[in-house]
């Protein structure tokens, strides 16, 4: 299927690793105009070339911490015609709520939340003015059925919900469209790396500590897996492009069935 990106310019952030970079990749392969983002440059070029390489699309890097306004406001001014806003950088920590001070749920919130917006705000009218775009933002299962072992994440990523629709009414019949993504557990770099640490902690194999998780601690998974980096950007790549013109406002599912509601 041709998606109809060829040539559109898209902006992943925190795309050097994980989603992320699966997101990038899939835009890529379509033919968009890839600005692949994170904090180093060594990163950003890292990922830059397997993008290219896989791909044999075109990518660039920006290397920055986008949680920070001055940092987006400097990417705007060399990329600022962004058409397709992927609004993915995020961070994650599980920590006991009593353990959790104002410090930690107000960097939670500048890098989960904060960080969308600025560039959705930066980016914007241009998209207006084009009367064309797409902006989405990375949310989580958490986003539905906050974690106990993680509070102040769940609530940054139910905030995310509440932008993206809100920001969708705002965009109302235009060809703009808004939408979050919903990622149940998946197998990227960060959470792939903390699974194995507790697999081997435990004494376990990879696998027989995936076959325990979903049965102890996400069992209304209908995939009993977790989900690849792969699959959640095929998705994003659907979103983005012009053929899902009708879709927006919406908040939509890539967690294997994780959470138990049909609507």
């Amino acid at each position: 299927m041709d998606l109809k990106l060829k040539n559109k310019l898209a902006l992943v952030s925190g795309s050097t690793a994980g989603i992320g970079l699966a997101i990038a990749t899939a835009l890529a392969q379509e033919g968009a105009r890839v600005i692949v983002n994170g904090r180093t440059e060594a990163a950003v070029d890292a990922a830059v070339h397997q993008i290219r390489a896989q791909t044999n699309g075109v990518a660039h890097g920006f290397a920055g911490d986008l949680s920070r306004a001055s940092v987006a406001e400097d990417l705007a001014k060399v990329h600022p015609g962004i058409e397709i806003l992927v609004n993915n950088l995020g961070i994650f920590e599980p920590k006991p709520f009593e353990d959790i001070p104002d410090a930690d749920w107000l960097k939670f919130f500048d890098v989960n939340v904060l960080s969308g917006v600025r560039l959705a705000r930066l980016f914007l009218p241009a998209m207006r003015q084009a009367n064309w775009g797409r902006i989405i933002f990375i949310s989580s299962e958490s986003a539905v059925q906050i974690p106990a072992e993680m509070i102040h994440y769940g609530m940054t990523k139910t905030a995310q919900l509440a932008v993206s629709r809100g920001l969708a009414e705002a965009v109302a019949g235009t060809g703009i469209t808004v939408n979050s993504v919903l990622p149940g557990p998946t197998r990227s770099r960060g959470v792939g790396d903390f699974v194995e640490a507790l697999a081997k902690d435990a004494g376990q194999s990879f696998e027989d500590f995936e076959t325990e998780f979903f049965t102890r601690v996400r069992p209304t998974s209908l995939i009993k897996r977790f989900a690849s980096t792969e699959e959640v950007g095929s998705l994003v790549a659907y979103i983005a492009s012009p053929l899902a013109s009708a879709t927006t406002g919406a908040a939509l599912r890539v967690d294997g069935g994780v959470i138990k509601s049909a609507f």
